[in-house]
């Protein structure tokens, strides 16, 4: 049975969820944690997104995001691969780290009720779990590895940039202030002393509601009902021209969009730049540090593979890309390329910095 389409499309807002295999342990300890976290933070760097919500549980992650490019599919395919990879590395074990297809609701992330449930549900889930006992006093500061502690409650500067505090508090009508963030705690931990604990954040379900839609715990979709409707044809038109077969799908253009046509612009200015020509590059070792600076900013920047890497830049293979990149030492190796190519690289870092700062400026 072919699985069901994932409704990509610039803008979109996703509650994403993954469990461990067999529903065991994803996190073991802090050092996975920040791991994850490490990880979250470079595919978000890599596709653009703008991370609103997140919390880490023993078995399970919850994520809410959003795509500025039509690409969950390929920064999720990237970040779990890269996550299970590590901690097999790390844990000496091998096979499969997350269980069943992770689950990724698409959101009405413009609706102010939709957008504050989903930030609350995610936020109070260390209360439904019992991790955290506010009867007994204990905060949802407590609970460090989410977004409350570990983003909303700390000030800009010791935040990530991935993190949009910014559209989380403005949802709230709360400034980014110590007020406003203080507001923000004071908030739920009322309502996690209000509700009762198994349904603490969960909102209340309507008698007559349409199937498809999710109560943060099933159903495909979070927002009204004409939300879903207008998704539900989105998801007709992408079927429309793509093979019902997910790994077709994935390898769609829109899907593409963000990894390799980014990809490939880069790799032309950054080859010009470097005075190195498309078909003389068998000719110009793996280690020149023009390849492997233009490797890198590539493997950091989108989502393409190391695989694509080693073709494009003749390389020999996915694994040499790797194994350079790893020795790269890059302050040493910029003193290496032509003025030009120096220049092209800091143009590139200069303008991700100012979509970093500004989402809206891309």
């Amino acid at each position: 049975m072919a699985r069901s389409i994932r409704i990509q499309s610039a803008g979109a807002y996703y509650h994403v969820m993954a469990r461990g295999n067999r529903r065991e342990d994803i996190f073991h300890d802090d050092d996975d944690r920040r791991f994850f976290l490490n990880t979250l933070g470079q595919a978000s760097e890599m596709t653009g997104w703008r991370v609103h919500a997140w919390v880490l549980m023993s078995n399970h992650y919850h994520l809410f995001l959003q795509t500025p490019e039509p690409n969950l599919v390929a920064g999720m395919s990237w970040l779990q691969n890269t996550l299970t990879r590590c901690y097999n590395v790390r844990h000496r074990k091998w096979g499969r780290l997350f269980g069943d297809r992770y689950k990724a609701v698409v959101v009405e992330g413009e609706d102010r009720y939709h957008y504050q449930t989903l930030m609350d549900y995610i936020h109070l889930n260390p209360v439904r779990a019992r991790i955290i006992r506010p009867k007994a006093g204990q905060s949802v500061l407590n609970y460090p590895w989410s977004s409350v502690a570990g983003g909303y409650a700390l000030p800009p500067k010791k935040r990530a940039k991935w993190l949009d505090a910014a559209a989380g508090l403005r949802a709230f009508n709360l400034a980014d202030t110590v007020a406003g963030r203080r507001s923000m705690v004071e908030r739920l931990d009322k309502r996690a002393v209000s509700e009762e604990i198994q349904n603490c954040g969960v909102p209340p379900q309507a008698e007559e509601v349409d199937q498809r839609a999710s109560h943060l715990r099933r159903g495909w979709y979070w927002g009204t009902q004409a939300f879903g409707e207008s998704m539900r044809k989105l998801g007709q038109k992408l079927l429309n021209k793509t093979a019902p077969v997910s790994r077709v799908y994935q390898k769609h253009e829109l899907v593409r969009e963000h990894g390799e046509r980014q990809a490939l612009a880069w790799l032309a200015r950054g080859l010009k730049a470097g005075g190195l020509k498309p078909g003389s590059l068998s000719k110009v070792k793996g280690s020149d540090p023009r390849k492997v600076l233009l490797a890198d900013l590539l493997w950091r920047r989108t989502v393409v593979s190391q695989e694509w890497l080693a073709a494009k830049l003749e390389m020999s293979s996915g694994a040499n890309v790797g194994q350079q990149l790893r020795r790269l030492d890059g302050k040493s190796a910029i003193k290496k390329v032509p003025e030009e190519m120096k220049q092209f690289l800091e143009n590139v870092a200069s303008s991700l910095q100012a979509e970093a700062r500004d989402p809206r400026s891309k």
